[in-house]
């Protein structure tokens, strides 16, 4: 089964996807994009469509509430050459919500359906949805609505199981996803989405929910081989065993080469900081050097505590912390 990365902001830049392809990420996403940053060639919505062929297949995602503006954005993305072109309309944030992008489209599927049809007629890529459950509890419609967004012609749906009000907060509902799988008007894949943070919980997932790939998104950051580990789990049944600490260092030094690479300085060092942060979580007495990885903007230095880090902690039971 298909496992993929989920999109986010701020977090799924090429020196991300780049660990995570090289982990076992079966597809991969750029960062949400805004159809309004691109449509006035904003310098940071221009940059996030960077792609590379070693990334392949991979998805651009866009956003926006205006459907000139999308359709306007989405041929501007197609342009730089994706797999396929992907509609944010999960997005929970009140600030994206509240202009009726993101999840707020939920509150009005007429034109959620209407502006989906725009932009698949205005691309010849394929473009899928990625989306939630419904706005919130009283309309948690997404059997018919993925029906409907499926006329449109759009070739997958990832949903997030959860409402929109809900943020990221609350039990994650994977039945309603099943049931959208499991209706037979439906014939494009459908993506499962939503607190999938080990290979157990992926198996159990998939094995009571019935969905054609799982999608993996905070999980993954700081700890990219969980495609990996997702993926052994679910075609043999067995864990793989968590990497150690030299292991964990080598891979956030990679990371973070790529980081600098891709951005340079100061910026790849400050975009890297969110993933330090994660790729030694719990280490016993770790909080003098997480600060110092937080802080320093000496790239030399931060090399020299990832050093530090390898031997400070050498032999350290990862699975127990001792």
């Amino acid at each position: 089964m298909p496992v993929i990365m989920a999109p986010m902001e701020d977090i799924t830049d090429p020196s991300f996807r780049y660990i995570c392809k090289e982990f076992g990420a079966d597809m991969v996403f750029t960062e949400f994009i805004s159809s309004d940053g691109l449509i006035r060639d904003g310098a940071k919505s221009l940059k996030k469509l960077e792609i590379y062929d070693h990334e392949r297949p991979i998805g651009i995602q866009i956003y926006g509430h205006d459907k000139q503006a999308m359709i306007e954005a989405a041929k501007i993305a197609e342009d730089a050459n994706p797999d396929l072109i992907d509609i944010n309309y999960g997005c929970p944030v009140r600030k994206i919500a509240r202009r009726g992008a993101g999840a707020g489209m939920l509150r009005n599927i007429p034109y959620m359906i209407e502006l989906t049809r725009a932009i698949v007629d205005a691309v010849s890529l394929p473009v899928t949805v990625k989306t939630r459950l419904g706005w919130d509890e009283a309309s948690k419609d997404i059997v018919a609505i993925a029906e409907k967004l499926q006329d449109t012609g759009i070739q997958a749906i990832t949903i997030h199981g959860r409402t929109g009000t809900q943020m990221y907060k609350g039990v994650v509902d994977w039945s309603l996803i099943a049931q959208v799988r499991r209706n037979p008007k439906m014939h494009i894949p459908v993506i499962g989405n939503g607190d999938i943070d080990s290979p157990e919980k992926a198996a159990t997932m998939v094995g009571t929910y019935p969905v054609d790939a799982t999608m993996i998104g905070r999980a993954a950051i700081g700890k990219p081989w969980i495609f990996r580990s997702v993926k052994h789990r679910l075609e043999t049944g067995n864990n793989l065993p968590e990497p150690d600490i030299g292991e964990k260092v080598k891979i956030a030094r990679e990371h973070f080469e790529k980081s600098l690479n891709y951005k340079g300085e100061p910026r790849g060092i400050y975009e890297m900081r969110r993933h330090f942060v994660h790729y030694f979580k719990g280490l016993p007495g770790f909080k003098e050097l997480r600060i110092k990885l937080l802080t320093t903007t000496n790239t030399d230095e931060i090399f020299n505590l990832l050093d530090v880090i390898d031997k400070r902690y050498a032999g350290l039971d990862v699975n127990s912390g001792k």
